[in-house]
């Protein structure tokens, strides 16, 4: 896993920071011009480059319940230290922390350390209540001696790229619009647990993930797919596959859970334990209730070959 610091308290005291905040879930396009301008500023100012990002969601403590994640907390940490040359802050969000004041969240980032800049958007905002509005930060800044700079958002389709937007085109099964917005095919990560064997017995061995937690998912049905897993990072993997994934609640067996099912290609693996990325490349179809096993079976052997078209196997 990528470095990181846990908790901003314990940011070097003898370097000139450039700073921006934000929980960047999904590291999106937007995320990514942000990130860009931090590190413009930070050359600027002879500073480095810091990122504060929040786990868990902020939402999970103001809310009571954080919305469905584009993005694991590990695969976020790698994504942003690979697109920013410096720090990668994990600020635990907590009760405590909740109540801390926009003024005093700047003064411990700044407290003992070289403050230089901090980097946010029009739509940005930190601290209790979100008071850390631009306004207020650039009041901020003008008083402490310290730059605020504003970072453009970045509009696509005539609305801005936000993490809200792009789950909302996942939930609706508009991956492709999704992918445009994060620069990336959309993917997931989770650890493979153990399942009923039905899949196994039926022919069509699966993997099943389960989620640390709530994340986005699309429409039920099939996908044809691209899964990764093992090394120390989720971007640097040791094996990658081809594969079909069942997403749904197996309707022929009456089931009522929601399950993510990994059958792969050509291949055969001992998985359990593992952290799977899986990155969905195209929906083949959409779940039914097939009236006998036998039926379901034959359509099962059709998605597979029609996988292997689409992935061109």
């Amino acid at each position: 896993m990528s470095d990181y610091i846990r908790g901003i308290d314990h940011l070097p005291k003898d370097t000139r920071l450039a700073v921006t905040v934000g929980v960047f879930d999904g590291v999106h396009r937007g995320h990514q011009q942000v990130f860009r301008v931090l590190e413009e500023t930070a050359r600027r100012l002879g500073a480095m480059p810091v990122v504060v990002t929040f786990d868990p969601h902020p939402d999970a403590v103001v809310a009571g319940r954080a919305p469905d994640m584009l993005m694991d907390r590990r695969e976020r940490i790698e994504r942003i230290g690979r697109l920013v040359g410096g720090v990668v802050v994990l600020q635990t969000f907590d009760e405590v922390f909740r109540r801390t004041t926009a003024e005093e969240f700047v003064k411990r980032l700044g407290g003992g350390r070289n403050l230089a800049a901090l980097v946010m958007t029009r739509v940005s905002a930190f601290g209790r209540d979100r008071g850390g509005t631009l306004p207020v930060l650039r009041e901020m800044g003008a008083a402490g001696g310290w730059e605020l700079v504003e970072a453009p958002t970045l509009d696509s389709g005539g609305a801005r790229v936000s993490s809200a937007r792009i789950r909302q085109l996942v939930s609706d099964g508009q991956l492709d619009t999704a992918a445009e917005l994060l620069g990336r095919p959309f993917a997931l990560v989770g650890s493979v647990v153990h399942g009923e064997q039905r899949g196994r017995e039926l022919g069509f061995p699966t993997a099943n993930l389960d989620f640390a937690q709530p994340v986005a998912l699309p429409p039920d049905g099939i996908y044809a797919a691209r899964v990764s897993w093992g090394g120390e990072e989720v971007l640097e993997p040791q094996e990658r596959a081809d594969a079909v994934v069942s997403l749904g609640t197996q309707p022929t067996f009456g089931g009522r859970v929601r399950l993510l099912e990994v059958h792969l290609l050509d291949r055969d693996a001992d998985l359990y334990g593992v952290r799977m990325r899986v990155q969905f490349h195209t929906w083949v179809r959409g779940q039914r209730r097939y009236d006998s096993v036998d039926e379901l079976v034959v359509q099962m052997g059709h998605d597979v070959e029609r996988a292997r078209q689409i992935l061109g196997r």
